[in-house]
């Protein structure tokens, strides 16, 4: 049995409490996509169709793996495959500048206090020059928000190298924000 009580409402009632997954879920979907794929459109669309094969799939699902699911990862799974394939499906086309997007707010924590909003502007711009592996361990872990297992659940890596990845990328951005100032 899962310790997530929406996975048991999902498996018992998938129509009744899907809207409550989708807001569950949602918030960190849009802003996390932005992220990894630098365009707003993009980011919608996959946000939107991550949810929709989500019940597609959830319809299929026997109850008994509905309860063993751990939601946000799955969900980031999906979403995560989605980012990549459009990321692949547009490789030959000029990367997207992320200037000039109005991005979610992630609330008033300390590090939407701290960094101005040319320095998150600065950041999101590098965020887009790291290698695919790498922006999105970062992107799940400070954007989305998700622990190092569901990052690794969701991008099917080991937990040890989505930490490697995430500190790395880290690293390469402070070098990067420091070189351009």
């Amino acid at each position: 049995m899962t310790s997530d009580p929406l996975a048991a409402r999902l498996a018992a009632d998938l129509d009744g409490a899907f809207p409550d997954m989708v807001r569950q879920v949602s918030s960190g979907l849009y802003s996390g996509a932005l992220r990894m794929l630098g365009n707003a459109r993009d980011a919608e669309e996959v946000a939107q169709d991550a949810l929709v094969r989500a019940y597609r799939a959830l319809r299929e699902y026997p109850e008994d793996r509905i309860r063993e699911l751990r939601l946000r990862g799955w969900v980031w799974t999906i979403a995560a495959n989605l980012c990549r394939n459009r990321l692949r499906s547009r490789a030959r086309r000029p990367q997207r500048s992320l200037e000039g997007i109005d991005t979610a707010d992630a609330g008033r924590g300390p590090e939407s206090e701290t960094l101005s909003s040319e320095t998150r502007s600065e950041l999101a711009a590098l965020l887009l020059h790291l290698p695919w592996e790498t922006r999105s361990a970062i992107v799940l872990k400070h954007v989305v928000g998700l622990s190092y297992a569901e990052i690794a659940d969701a991008l099917d890596r080991p937990s040890g190298t989505v930490r490697s990845d995430v500190s790395r990328g880290l690293a390469r951005l402070r070098t990067a924000l420091e070189e351009e100032r």
